[in-house]
């Protein structure tokens, strides 16, 4: 590999706040190393994540402003060669860093004695050349760093043709670099075991036929077979056939399901025994577990606070390292005591200790039937003092039945009236919806009306045209002022359904009332303890907004104990008072699952999302539960505040073990080797608590 740098031309194509767009030229021979570029790029010192489009020649950066500026980020780039690879080197440990542990641990055991003279320093700097590699690279790109340092000492070692020492501590960094690699790559190799790879084909009916094709080639509305053994490649509902299929990549539930027609089935999950005919409904990008995907692979590009701050820290420690060590050096004149100092550093288990932590939590999560969508949103959700609720699905199992229907049209039956209503919304998912769909398949003559494309109106209802004519199904408000429909000559039927604490859907046809459907729903029988276990992990306030009629809700909080409710809101509504209790400095999780509650799930400090909820409820949500279990919400909450609590931890471990071992070098009672072991060795054990679980 050339060792020239990368970028002939590198100019400034668009810059915003924290993000920059280069276009770039690559010198000659070094165009097709993209991941390289990527990756050290990466790591350049305030750098948060970067992305190379080989085909469009652009280079996207997003950078700390705090770090750096795109004035100073694009001059770093520029001088970048292959060399700052090794920048990346904690990215990921490979055959070249076996290498180096294997060639310095023979040169260590041939000691100086088993040498001849005249080999000792070759040996010594072939050891110890991946080491200054290393440090080159980073001195490239960041400056003086704590690899650096360390290449500094074993300088200063061979310098005085201390060959024992030398060895030794290039064996003890190689290992201890090893061993970092090695614990950050499980870390994020636990990730993405969270998903079963699907394969790269499979069976469809088309005309009648069954084809092998591409799952490239899938398309919404294919009909697709899956058997034994097979990994399900869309999001879908299964159209015939009987199987079990095994969830756990999905949902965490390790018992496989029966699935029949009518069921649900989601990609990534596997069938164990049986056959199944499939609508794929989602497929390719859009299907559950390539969204999943998408959710692991940025997870493990994107720097949270936490994992910065201690970044900020690291660096800003080393000046004073190297500072103390030239002190040591000319209070005692005493090399041996300088090369001990620069062992001594801050930077690995502080740098990597904290994304390790967040990374098998989030591995935790999943396996528990929690998506959580990177470090940060489990470090907003530890500072959550605020939960707020949606009612609907949420706090209530959101597996409605109706319970009446009532005809004001003669010519309608209330049967009629169900299966009218059902027709329009088939296609929508909200439990509202579903409800009106299974009533309408308990009736004996389970009646389809025909009708045109439906539209979706959020918070209000459908609406669609049949026969010519209007017709409407929705909340009252929908109905009454905006179709200007009356419905006050039915005002006592009404009364008497929602005193009854009944929600009801209204459908309007031609300008008139046609009837009314009544639904109940029951509150799920978490719902209490999980509220109760909020408090217990310091939630401090709690709060229920719902679209549903005032009397309702009301009655649902003060069941539940919560501190405050809203009722009869509107979408807009609710991100309102989201917004509002933000300004006021609360910290707020909200949790829902249906497209109304999008904008409040966007604008929280955290969303969550019921696992059934709507898909751009799930979307949008920064967490997404994968078993409809309202206790998972507390789950999520006290895996947040377990991994904070276990950063800090390290973070303590680390200043406190390595401040002692940086006095100690300071006053002489430690060798460079014996600095050397303590403090890779507690480097390592900081690592191994990061990594387990929560």
């Amino acid at each position: 590999m050339s060792i020239g740098v990368w970028f002939a031309r590198l100019e400034i194509a668009h810059c915003l706040r924290g993000r920059v767009r280069f276009r770039y030229r690559c010198t000659r021979g070094m165009a097709s190393e993209s991941a390289g570029m990527q990756l050290a790029v990466e790591n350049l010192h305030g750098v948060i994540a970067a992305r190379v489009n080989p085909q469009a020649n652009a280079l996207v950066v997003h950078f700390d402003e705090e770090l750096i500026d795109a004035t100073k980020l694009h001059a770093a780039i520029l001088t970048l060669s292959p060399l700052a690879m090794a920048a990346g080197a904690n990215q990921g440990a490979g055959p070249l860093d076996a290498r180096a542990v294997l060639m310095s641990l023979v040169n260590l055991l041939t000691n100086s004695s088993q040498q001849p003279a005249r080999l000792q320093l070759p040996l010594a700097l072939a050891a110890a050349t991946p080491l200054f590699r290393h440090a080159a690279g980073d001195l490239v790109s960041e400056g003086v760093n704590s690899h650096v340092l360390e290449a500094l000492a074993v300088s200063i070692s061979l310098a005085r043709r201390d060959f024992a020492a030398a060895n030794a501590t290039t064996f003890m960094l190689a290992l201890g670099g090893y061993m970092e690699d090695s614990i950050a790559r499980r870390s994020d190799d636990l990730l993405r075991h969270l998903l079963r790879p699907s394969s790269d084909q499979v069976w469809v009916e088309r005309d009648g036929v069954e084809t092998l094709i591409a799952c490239q080639e899938l398309v919404v509305g294919d009909t697709v077979i899956v058997a034994t053994g097979t990994v399900i490649p869309v999001d879908g509902t299964v159209l015939g056939g009987l199987a079990t299929v095994n969830e756990a990549a999905m949902t965490g539930e390790g018992v496989a399901v029966t699935k029949e027609r009518g069921s649900t089935v989601l990609s990534g999950t596997l069938v164990e025994d049986g056959r199944l005919v499939i609508y794929a409904e989602q497929v390719g990008s859009r299907t559950a577990a390539a969204r999943i995907a998408d959710y692991v692979a940025q997870s493990l590009l994107t720097k949270t606070q936490a994992q910065l701050n201690a970044a900020k820290l690291a660096d800003r420690l080393v000046p004073s390292i190297l500072g103390l060590a030239g002190a040591a050096y000319l209070l005692s004149g005493d090399p041996t005591r300088m090369a001990s100092v620069l062992q001594a550093d801050y930077s690995c288990a502080l740098k990597l200790a904290t994304p390790v932590a967040f990374k098998s939590a989030m591995y935790a999560a999943g396996k528990a039937g929690i998506l959580v969508k990177g470090g940060n949103a489990l470090e907003r959700l530890a500072e959550a003092d605020t939960f707020i609720f949606d009612k609907t699905g949420t706090l209530t199992e959101g597996t409605l039945e109706v319970t009446d229907s009532v005809a004001f049209d003669s010519a309608y039956t209330p049967s009629d009236l169900i299966c009218l209503a059902a027709s329009v919304e088939e296609h929508y998912f909200h439990p509202l919806a579903l409800a009106v769909v299974a009533a309408a398949q308990a009736t004996s003559s389970r009646h389809h009306f025909d009708h045109q494309e439906v539209q979706f109106i959020v918070a209000h209802g459908v609406a669609s045209v049949m026969e010519g004519k209007r017709i409407v199904v929705g909340s009252r408000h929908f109905v009454e002022e905006d179709e200007m429909i009356d419905v006050s000559p039915h005002e006592a039927v009404i009364e008497r359904l929602r005193s009854e604490g009944k929600m009801l859907l209204y459908i309007g046809y031609g300008g008139k009332l046609l009837g009314i459907l009544a639904l109940k729903d029951e509150v799920r029988a978490a719902s209490a303890a999980t509220l109760q276990r909020l408090r217990q992990l310091g939630v401090k306030k709690i709060l229920l907004l719902s679209g549903d009629h005032r009397q309702r809700a009301q009655e649902l909080a003060a069941e539940l104990g919560i501190d405050e409710c809203h009722a009869e809101l509107l979408p807009e509504d609710k991100a309102r008072i989201v917004e509002e209790l933000s300004a006021s400095g609360h910290h707020i999780a909200f949790v829902g699952d249906g497209i109304n509650d999008a904008p409040a799930l966007a604008g929280a400090h955290v969303g969550i999302a019921m696992q059934k909820g709507a898909d751009i409820a799930r979307m949008t949500a920064d967490i997404a539960l994968l078993e409809d279990k309202i206790e998972r919400v507390a789950d999520a909450k006290a895996l947040a505040n377990a991994v904070m609590r276990r950063i800090d931890t390290n973070y303590r471990l680390t200043v406190g073990l390595n401040t002692g071992i940086l006095a100690a070098a300071v006053l002489g009672l430690l060798s460079p080797v014996s600095t050397s072991l303590l403090h890779n060795g507690s480097t390592i054990g900081i690592l191994l608590n990061a990594l387990r679980r929560p």
